[in-house]
């Protein structure tokens, strides 16, 4: 692998909300050198909903060349995302939609992207964070 580092976008129908777990995510993930991460939240004109452009923006903001792990937070934004993905077009070379929770998977991906891991190891951080027991 490359220096490059796996690029996170974090897709909801709230700009605020993206915004807040992105925020989170890079706290909870140490600080210091982190892999980019963007987020894609609500529409253009600040709404709520999924934008993919907004999703495509960020997701070559984010892209270094080693993928890109797209999380969601709702069925729309699954949607939107997997619409984007059919295309093949809108979205970098190995992008990802991984089946996670948003903001527990948020934090897993940015913490192994931050430390090196390629999309493989991404995604499953990320789809591990189901597994997280509160109680």
């Amino acid at each position: 692998m490359s220096g490059d580092r796996v690029g996170i976008v974090l897709v909801s129908h709230s700009a605020a909300l993206a915004d807040a777990v992105a925020e989170l995510a890079r706290g909870l993930a140490g600080g210091g050198d982190l892999a980019p991460v963007a987020a894609a939240g609500g529409l253009p004109d600040g709404g709520l909903g999924t934008s993919s452009e907004l999703i495509a923006a960020a997701a070559k903001a984010v892209d270094a060349g080693a993928g890109v792990a797209l999380l969601v937070d709702l069925g729309s934004a699954v949607l939107t995302v997997k619409a984007l993905l059919a295309e093949g077009d809108e979205l970098p070379a190995g992008a990802r939609l991984v089946d996670a929770p948003f903001v527990e998977g948020a934090v897993a991906a940015l913490v192994t992207a931050s430390a090196g891991g390629d999309l493989d190891a991404v995604a499953t951080a990320a789809s591990e964070a189901y597994d997280y027991r509160k109680v």
